[in-house]
């Protein structure tokens, strides 16, 4: 008999790539996922991975037992759904992935709130690229994402999928003090050619809103400084290094020497919660999304710090 949870633990290290990834997906140490893929071997008397450079790689036999491993998981998540369904109460593991600024400025309150009103209920968090969670939840590796999109780039939600929106978020211009935009009532896209701009790297959603929406407006954007996460694209303008597109959710305030400016019209990214649809009626998703919408409100109000 195949045991479960090192399916499990294959079925996340097909999804994510690698033994770290599936690990912090898990909530687990790397450790113990290779573990129990080793164990996993031994049960199965076959080679499931495969060493390759400083990575990993599935054997066509593991490939094979992943996708098994997804269709049971798949069963177990219908019977688990159905339990809960009877129980009406939200209950068991939820596993919820969201990116950065959404794991910062808005998680924290909704997983507080859950927590303290639904004890029965195990909420984890991993932080996850928008571009990724979808797959993520399409193919059963997470049970909920918060992702996001822009107008110019709306977010693909696959088949077997299903959405709500949670809120809208704006998105200021970031420039140091004493810049000529410092002061404006508000800047039109066409005036940003010859800027210098800070932003996240290739593939990221803000990197390709970024570069799609100035040359809408004509301009080639100079990309000078790249960078993951937010705090360090503004410490990067409060040297005065170039200027930046930043979201509000998440900011904070802004360190000394840091100006914001409204772009004209706002850029705004929008919020989602995204589901299997086989998991739709689970009061743990239904609640989840819930106070996810219920608090957005309170984070939105945070955002201008």
């Amino acid at each position: 008999m195949l045991d479960l949870q090192r399916l499990r633990a294959l079925h996340a290290v097909s999804v994510h790539g690698t033994v770290g990834a599936a690990a912090g997906a898990l909530g687990y140490t790397p450790s113990a996922v290779s573990q129990q893929i080793a164990k996993l071997e031994r049960e199965t008397r076959t080679v499931l991975l495969e060493r390759e450079g400083r990575g990993v790689r599935l054997t066509a036999e593991a490939r094979q037992l992943a996708e098994t491993a997804r269709e049971l998981l798949a069963i177990v998540e219908r019977a688990e759904t159905e339990l809960e369904e009877r129980r009406g109460r939200p209950a068991g593991r939820l596993t919820i992935a969201a990116f950065a600024s959404a794991a910062r400025g808005l998680l924290p309150g909704v997983l507080a709130r859950l927590a303290r009103e639904h004890p029965a209920l195990d909420a984890r968090l991993t932080e996850v690229d928008p571009h990724l969670s979808v797959g993520l939840v399409a193919q059963g590796a997470v049970d909920l994402v918060v992702a996001h999109d822009w107008d110019i780039a709306p977010l693909p939600a696959p088949a077997g999928v299903e959405q709500a929106v949670i809120g809208d978020d704006p998105s200021d211009l970031v420039v140091p003090e004493g810049h000529p935009f410092a002061g404006r009532a508000a800047v039109r896209r066409e005036e940003l050619g010859g800027e210098r701009w800070i932003c996240q790297p290739p593939g990221r959603v803000c990197h390709d809103w970024l570069v799609r929406t100035l040359r809408a407006a004509g301009h080639e954007p100079d990309i000078v400084h790249q960078a993951d996460e937010n705090p360090t694209l503004v410490a990067l303008v409060a040297a005065g290094l170039g200027v930046a597109l930043i979201p509000r959710l998440g900011r904070g305030p802004l360190p000394p020497g840091v100006v914001e400016v409204p772009l004209d019209p706002m850029p705004v990214r929008r919020l989602y919660a995204l589901w299997r649809t086989g998991a739709a009626g689970r009061p743990a998703i239904a609640e989840t999304v819930r106070v996810l919408r219920a608090h957005w409100p309170e984070a939105a109000a945070r955002t201008r710090g």
